[in-house]
């Protein structure tokens, strides 16, 4: 996947916006306020996506691809290499539905409410 296919999956999930809310060059996508995945523009070989904990430890132990995030908690986000790394774009489109997943999962019931109304 290239970072544009990224983008647009994405923001395909419900209720995913796009911001810039550390720099010009550090693309973040949120659902209700919160971050489930990053892309630096000035790097674009790789972006970062929330996991879980035991996932992201047996992530990292199949694909070269993917390491601990840089700049962000590693126990819970990988960095994922787009343009050089061994991880299938199939594998990209089910790790951003699992960083989806794990952001609305912790939202608070009413939030979670809210996106299940508008689905």
């Amino acid at each position: 996947m290239d970072i544009e296919q990224i983008r647009a999956y994405c923001l395909s999930k419900p209720h995913a916006t796009e911001d810039f809310p550390f720099d010009e060059t550090t693309l973040v996508f949120r659902v209700m306020n919160k971050i489930f995945a990053s892309i630096g523009l000035d790097n674009v070989d790789w972006f970062c996506l929330k996991c879980d904990p035991e996932y992201a430890i047996e992530l990292r132990e199949h694909y070269t691809g993917i390491t601990g995030a840089w700049h962000w908690n590693k126990k819970y986000w990988n960095q994922i290499a787009i343009t050089h790394g061994d991880v299938p774009d199939a594998l990209i489109r089910s790790l951003i539905d699992h960083s989806y997943n794990e952001v609305v999962k912790k939202l608070p019931r009413k939030l979670r409410d809210q996106l299940k109304e508008e689905e």
